[in-house]
């Protein structure tokens, strides 16, 4: 049994007839798995799980997840239906494993329902990619996204990301691009695709960072990945003057 087979037969096992449908997001629907990329899995609801519930999920996913459970890192989000259709921003979801968050689980948080701006992005995600693990399709479940919601969670992100920038370096460049890319033509593309875009439309003392962060993210593990310091150091104005290319799109 792969992965995303395990992970799915413990949530079958916590939510049961709960379950709408199941429905795989992010890199695997966007151009392929890669060396770092998550397991991304949005399951949709009929009503909000219990506090057990919560917890038997929560350490079933603890042992499923990245090097505890032999794979790659899992994120696995649950929303109930009726909290996103009929659409409403900003949505919230019910349940988030997410492997960054490993030390807040085992140190004794649980995840709880809440407001959640980037679930926009997942939920237009995952009705683009239009691939099942369980249930009907997703357009079945889920409302489409209007455009200004897509930009309004993207643009929700951007002071995580700065924060970010000098602990996960690859991400939060690859991510400026996507912002930039999604804002300017209402598409959201993979990592890798949204670098090809910005790259075309960087001045040329800015494009060595962003060529580094997406041959990382197409060939490199995190463990593996190296940046030298003149690179890294080349980081914050990259994202300076992507951030104001945004910030012109957006008003």
């Amino acid at each position: 049994m792969d992965q995303v087979q395990r992970v799915m037969q413990s949530v079958e096992d916590v939510l049961g007839a709960d379950i709408l449908g199941a429905y795989p997001h992010g890199s695997s629907v966007l151009g392929g798995l890669r060396p770092a990329s998550d397991l991304d899995i949005l399951v949709v609801t009929r009503r909000t799980m219990t506090g057990p519930q919560r917890r038997t999920l929560l350490d079933a996913l603890l042992a499923l997840s990245g090097a505890a459970g032999g794979g790659r890192a899992i994120e696995l989000t649950v929303v109930v239906q009726s909290e996103v259709r009929p659409w409403r921003y900003p949505p919230a979801r019910d349940f988030l494993y997410g492997e960054w968050l490993r030390p807040d689980y085992t140190a004794g948080s649980v995840p709880q329902p809440e407001p959640t701006p980037d679930l926009a992005l997942l939920i237009a995600v995952t009705l683009t990619g239009d691939r099942t693990l369980l249930g009907p399709p997703p357009a079945r479940l889920l409302d489409p996204v209007p455009a200004a919601d897509l930009a309004r969670a993207s643009l929700a992100g951007i002071p995580g990301l700065l924060d970010d920038l000098a602990d996960d370096t690859r991400n939060v460049v690859l991510t400026f691009a996507r912002i930039w890319t999604t804002l300017a033509t209402g598409e959201i593309r993979s990592k890798d695709a949204a670098a090809d875009w910005a790259l075309t439309r960087l001045p040329p003392e800015h494009r060595p960072v962003l060529r580094h962060a997406r041959e990382l993210y197409l060939t490199s593990s995190y463990a593996s990945e190296t940046w030298s310091p003149e690179l890294r150091a080349a980081a914050r104005p990259l994202v300076d003057e992507v951030l104001a290319r945004i910030k012109a799109l957006s008003g």
